[in-house]
């Protein structure tokens, strides 16, 4: 046992899988915490007492139940998307501290950060007191954007930092059910509310903003409780500490045993090749390619922040925000348009287990190939149907609105379920892959920020949107998911079957254009037989940012001393 780790951390009472999936429990937690954070909003803009205090509309019955009229959508807008601009902050911070003070740590200020934030919204008493946070420096939608933020960027690397690699890829799409899940929550959780004082009581949105309190405190104290990454305590020179815990995760008995000995050895080669690296890791050389060379960092920098903007573009945050607004245009009533919307989230969240089987099968971009296909048409018939709704029911033809609503209806089902199965995870997934190892925790917060930009960016157009053009804004999400196929078809190489040194390889190549890379990758992998022996790596590691193979180094070394202890590092390889 390390007498340097507290007593009362539980890598003294777990191992192997009971460790990792206490672990995984609390990444969840943190995930389920992003969901639910994210869907939140959608069930708090249609509360009475909500729109009557910040001052953007007002509601009035609609066949008997209490609608909101939106005269001010700027505003509406403006408080929904301020934060996302804490989440764009927040992930970079996130990055940043992650590498200074550890993952644990720097969770538990995410955690204290989203506190403060949720504390100060539903208390809120004005738009003010929203945006502005009543004379406080931050705003209170900034402030809980920020510690979302944080967790972003540093759960998902905590969580694969320590899990096997055998479990990363099914994890990463299992995390986004999770992840709808607590949207799910979110919003049946406000349906049930809104039946308090027919909708009018502040409860319905102050206590949903509140509720987000427990699973932050939960974190915020459990996390303590939970292993540091052994690759950071590597990075900082606590090896001891490192050992004994990557030793609880994998075994210390056996073949386990013998795992986490190359295991280690793989992370102390990497580490120690790191520090000889030139190139700069500040994010504002990552956004540039600065000093770069070979390795392209700029290109694969706008290459995530771009995909995460396209996902919210493909129309996925005007449908899970914005939900009754659709189910309203297409003729259905306020009580039955928040009943569908919340139906559809469930059918959402059942609909991303499909990415669990088959990304691993067909690759990312056929994943989002036929993902957009489905999703640009959906919303093109949903447009087309809402339209239809509307004209008949302007003509007092009800029985025909009535069907063309439930159309309208059903192609919103299809494009939320296609979203799930396809550009739900792979524009998460795709920049844990393509970085390398020094700055993927840095490339993953670019990731981040890319998101927080759609996200905000269509957040505060959509109600515009809706109100200038109404379902005429599902065309604009039909053309989009139209304009993913030849952006993905010329600039996102294929990741998928391939190894995490192959991708310095892979994005080798001068041009940005696809089959560039996939040329030069075929010429520097034929040239350089020994440079990434196989995909399993069975027999090699590679350092991941000169793509230069540690195995044969060893290995040379092994030949001239039979006996030295890296020769047994050398047989084994790192496969994260």
């Amino acid at each position: 046992m390390s007498d340097k780790i507290p007593a009362w951390n539980i890598v003294h009472k777990l191992e192997k899988g009971y460790l990792l999936g206490a672990v995984n429990c609390v990444a969840a937690l943190s995930i389920l915490f992003f969901g639910y954070d994210q869907g939140m909003m959608s069930g708090v803009n249609n509360a009475k007492d909500y729109i009557d205090l910040m001052g953007f509309g007002y509601t009035e019955m609609v066949d008997g139940w209490p609608t909101a009229v939106v005269t001010n959508s700027l505003l509406q807008g403006g408080i929904v998307s301020v934060y996302y601009l804490g989440t764009l902050c927040g992930a970079l911070l996130g990055g940043w501290i992650g590498d200074r003070i550890g993952r644990v740590k720097s969770i538990a200020v995410g955690a204290a950060w989203a506190i403060l934030g949720a504390s100060l919204q539903c208390s809120a008493q004005n738009h003010d007191w929203m945006i502005c946070g009543s004379g406080l420096t931050e705003t209170a939608r900034f402030i809980n954007g920020i510690g979302t933020g944080i967790l972003n960027a540093i759960v998902p690397v905590w969580a694969t930092e320590t899990a096997e690699h055998t479990s990363r890829g099914q994890f990463i799409a299992i995390e986004f059910t999770l992840n709808i899940f607590g949207v799910v929550l979110a919003y049946w959780l406000e349906f049930g509310l809104s039946f308090i004082d027919g909708g009018a009581s502040p409860i319905r949105w102050r206590f949903p903003i509140a509720f987000q309190i427990i699973f932050l405190l939960i974190l915020f104290g459990a996390v303590w409780f939970f292993p540091e990454s052994p690759r950071w305590l590597v990075k900082v020179g606590r090896e001891d500490e490192a050992r004994y815990i990557l030793g609880r995760l994998r075994g210390n008995e056996g073949n386990d045993r013998i795992r986490a000995d190359a295991e280690f050895h793989d992370i102390l080669n990497i580490a120690e090749l790191e520090k000889t690296m030139s190139h700069s890791n500040s994010y504002l050389s990552m956004l540039f390619g600065y000093k770069s060379g070979d390795l392209h960092l700029g290109r694969r920098v706008q290459l995530v922040i771009w995909l995460q903007i396209l996902q919210e573009w493909v129309g996925i945050a005007g449908v899970t925000v914005y939900a009754p607004t659709i189910f309203s245009i297409a003729g259905f009533n306020s009580m039955k348009s928040q009943w569908i919307s919340g139906l559809n989230n469930v059918f959402y969240m059942f609909a991303t287990l499909i990415c669990v089987f088959t990304l691993d099968r067909i690759g990312r971009r056929w994943t989002l190939y036929w993902g957009s296909i489905v999703q640009g048409i959906a919303m093109f018939l949903a447009g087309g149907f809402s339209r239809l709704a509307i004209n008949a029911n302007d003509a007092g033809d009800t029985s025909h609105a009535a069907s063309y609503g439930a159309a309208a209806a059903s192609m919103i089902f299809i494009f939320t379920s296609t979203f799930g199965a396809t550009w739900l995870t792979v524009p998460w997934l795709y920049p844990a892959e393509i970085f390398p190892l020094a700055v993927r925790a840095r490339g993953n917060a670019w990731g981040v920020v890319g998101w927080s930009i759609g996200n905000g960016w269509l957040t505060l157009l959509c109600p515009v949107m809706f109100d200038a053009i109404g379902e005429k804004t599902l065309y604009i999400f039909g053309i989009s998911n139209v304009i993913t196929l030849p952006m993905v078809w010329a600039f996102y190489p294929e990741s998928n079957q391939r190894t995490l040194e192959d991708m310095d390889l892979l994005f080798a190549a001068n041009t940005p254009w696809v089959w560039d890379a996939e040329r030069t990758f075929a010429r520097l992998k034929a040239e350089n037989p020994g440079l990434v022996q196989s995909s399993s790596r069975k027999n090699s590691a590679v350092d991941p940012e000169i793509g230069k193979s540690l195995a044969t180094e060893v290995a040379v070394s092994a030949n001239q001393a039979k006996n030295d202890d890296e020769a047994t590092g050398a047989e084994h390889v790192d496969r994260s």
